[in-house]
């Protein structure tokens, strides 16, 4: 698969069963469709954080194009505080995650059971991770 930010190949990566696509140039994320939900499975919150997802009408961030379907990506607000920017398929065939924002949707999520999640993340994504991740 194609990065949809920067075209570059993205490599594929299985965190607790979940295969996540990263672009090693721009540091993005694709999940497809279900697959944050299965990172957030141990979240105490984890379905007040998925009943956040909202359009973002006003979104002044460059869009791009689903890897999948090719169609533009919609923004949407995430999280209580509705701060963080997402890119969404119109389509639902996944979300993009652009560097460092996947590591701040987890960071939102209440683990009630140890972070298993954090740390395969901060093996994998090393620094990049390092600063949104909080124990």
């Amino acid at each position: 698969m194609k990065c949809p930010a920067c075209s570059k190949p993205m490599i594929v990566l299985e965190i607790e069963d979940v295969e996540i696509d990263h672009c090693v140039g721009c540091g993005g994320v694709w999940l497809d469709a279900g697959e944050l939900e299965l990172l957030l499975e141990k979240a105490s919150n984890r379905n007040e954080l998925m009943a956040t997802l909202s359009r973002d009408i006003e979104g002044k961030e460059k869009r791009i194009r689903c890897p999948i379907c090719s169609k533009r990506l919609e923004k949407v607000r995430y999280g209580t505080d509705k701060k963080l920017v997402l890119d969404k398929c119109p389509r639902n065939d996944g979300l993009w995650f652009d560097r460092g924002e996947l590591c701040d949707v987890l960071q939102m999520g209440q683990f009630t059971s140890g972070k298993p999640v954090y740390d395969i993340l901060n093996e994998i994504f090393g620094d990049k991770c390092q600063n949104s991740l909080s124990e």
